[in-house]
């Protein structure tokens, strides 16, 4: 048996080598425009997640408005008693300086009358 005098080896089927065979180049648009319409929708998604979230912000926001209001009122009704009191146990009133002393003691700070009275 002798061997081919050609170093290349036979190939049956008449098929090439695999380095041998020519690919088409594949275009990189596809998976560019994959990307690109995966990122556009994700940004949207999350436009419209967070327009949902300010609309129920604004929504607990305008829920919340009266009792801002009762609390605002509340709030100047317990400063004009706690300065009355003041008044008084400034003038010498024992049970008024007592609940002021109270108050000071739990932390409650009064306005003196004098800074509270209009100007």
């Amino acid at each position: 048996m002798s061997e081919p005098s050609d170093p290349t080896p036979a190939f049956a089927f008449g098929t090439q080598a695999i380095d041998e065979v020519e690919r088409p180049l594949r275009s990189a648009f596809v998976p560019m425009l994959l990307i690109a319409l995966s990122v556009a929708a994700w940004f949207g998604f999350q436009t419209l997640q967070l327009v949902r979230e300010q609309q129920q912000l604004e929504a607990a926001k305008v829920s919340l408005d009266p009792q801002e209001l009762a609390a605002t009122k509340l709030r100047a009704s317990l400063d004009q008693l706690a300065t009355a009191t003041a008044k008084l146990a400034a003038e010498g009133n024992v049970n008024a300086r007592l609940i002021v002393e109270q108050l000071r003691g739990r932390g409650v700070t009064i306005n003196s009358p004098a800074a509270s009275a209009p100007r």
